[in-house]
């Protein structure tokens, strides 16, 4: 009795010495929460002192929320996967601290682009994880159909327009281009037009205080929509940040051209297979005259929490280390089309031929690391962004349903820059 009395002890003792890291991410489709729920065990294996539980919290918004929540209530998840615009509200709610204050991390091997994003203030506050940005796909076998250079795939304003006529000229039941009404393709716009979404250098010099959605740059990409939709060349499912449904939509060969993530290049590769038709994937199309400097950042990255204690705050960005080393993120980058993040996983592609495979994959790297640092390319910062993308969208919407540009664009401008003006009241 003494023996197992003491057993559990010794048991129980270590279970007590054993660090938790309650880790939030916002992936539930099998493949990617498979893959983060197998580094996880991985992890774990190796370090008897540390115990990762890795949980899915629901979409980028409701995690971030989820996150600020527990926080307040004294049960703050030590690492969080935060969307990129989520990036100024997880600064401001206080609950994170900057991942480079806790050890040191060597950042030189992150893909510039990419760690730009995440660094505010010259502190790079949150480790990069699943990166993206948007590009072209096409349906080849479509577009020689219809007598279009299936190499040549359309990369400004104009030559898609040129295109989407000679298309409808011959197809009843097929449309020209799709995308999903989504801020983000906006964002992109602006930047490729060196446009600053935001007044005060994108929100990185002081706090924005407004929008600049009626500049001639956004007048441009909302008359480029309109004049899609007015011809009949665009097509959506109609719905706010609609990914599968407008992804649908092309692998079902009701569009010849569709712009989304190049993190869907796996799953509409997937799927363009099993329906029977060639994809191909080119350049975001941009405004004629546009220097192309490359892409803003999408996707997420890893923030630690504050009020933990140290062994959580090192364990936790180590397990970020380990889910984000170039090994993994090279394995990441195959499974999903994600950005690896790393120049070293770039080489450990390089080097096993990964990109003769895979050559579609070549034109996203490419708009990613040939992207110029601006004001433009860094990405926007502000506290109500996830609210501000909302209002591009609904604009997005209203143009689709021929109301005028300039009317819509000054709408929206007055209700973004209240929304950026009643949240910066909290900070003054």
């Amino acid at each position: 009795m003494k023996r197992i009395t003491l057993l559990a002890a010794l048991m129980l003792g270590a279970a007590q010495a054993q660090t938790t890291v309650d880790f939030w991410y916002t992936f539930g489709d099998a493949k990617r929460s498979g893959f983060i729920q197998e580094r996880v065990e991985e992890f774990n294996k190796t370090r008897k002192d540390v115990k990762v539980v890795a949980t899915y919290k629901g979409n980028y918004n409701d995690t971030l929320q989820a996150a600020i929540l527990a926080s307040r209530q004294g049960k703050s998840p030590a690492l969080v996967q935060v969307v990129e615009v989520g990036s100024q509200l997880a600064w401001d709610s206080g609950i994170f601290q900057p991942v480079g204050g806790i050890g040191k991390v060597d950042f030189s091997d992150y893909i510039k682009p990419v760690l730009n994003y995440y660094t505010i203030g010259g502190k790079v506050n949150s480790l990069p994880f699943n990166s993206s940005s948007p590009v072209l796909y096409f349906n080849k076998d479509l577009m020689e159909k219809y007598g279009l250079d299936a190499s040549r795939p359309p990369t400004t304003y104009s030559a898609v327009l040129k295109a989407c006529e000679k298309i409808k000229q011959q197809a009843s039941d097929v449309k020209c281009i799709g995308f999903n009404i989504h801020s983000w393709f906006v964002e992109q716009w602006m930047a490729q037009q060196g446009a600053a979404l935001v007044n005060n250098d994108n929100g990185r010099k002081a706090r924005a205080t407004e929008s600049n959605l009626t500049s001639p740059a956004a007048k441009k990409i909302f008359n480029w929509i309109k004049t899609l939709s007015d011809k009949g060349y665009y097509t959506s499912s109609g719905k706010l940040e609609d990914w599968d449904g407008s992804d649908a939509i092309f692998t079902g060969e009701k569009v010849v051209f569709h712009i989304t993530s190049t993190a869907d290049i796996g799953n509409i590769g997937d799927a363009a297979k099993k329906a029977g038709f060639k994809m191909g994937v080119g350049v975001l199309p941009i405004a004629d005259g546009s220097k192309r400097n490359g892409v803003v950042i999408g996707g997420a990255s890893l923030w630690v929490a504050k009020n933990i204690t140290d062994k959580q705050s090192e364990a936790a960005l180590d397990f970020a280390l380990y889910l984000t080393n170039p090994k993994n993120m090279a394995a990441w980058h195959k499974l999903t089309g994600y950005y690896p993040v790393r120049n070293s996983s770039v080489d450990l592609l390089k080097k096993e031929g990964w990109f003769s495979k895979a050559p579609v994959q070549t034109v996203a790297f490419n708009q990613l690391l040939k992207t110029e640092p601006s004001v433009a390319t860094g990405g926007a910062l502000m506290g109500s962004f996830i609210e501000v993308r909302k209002i591009i969208e609904e604009s997005i919407q209203k143009v689709l349903s021929g109301q005028p540009v300039d009317a819509t664009l000054q709408d929206a401008k007055n209700r973004a820059d209240k929304a950026i003006g009643d949240y910066n009241k909290n900070f003054q």
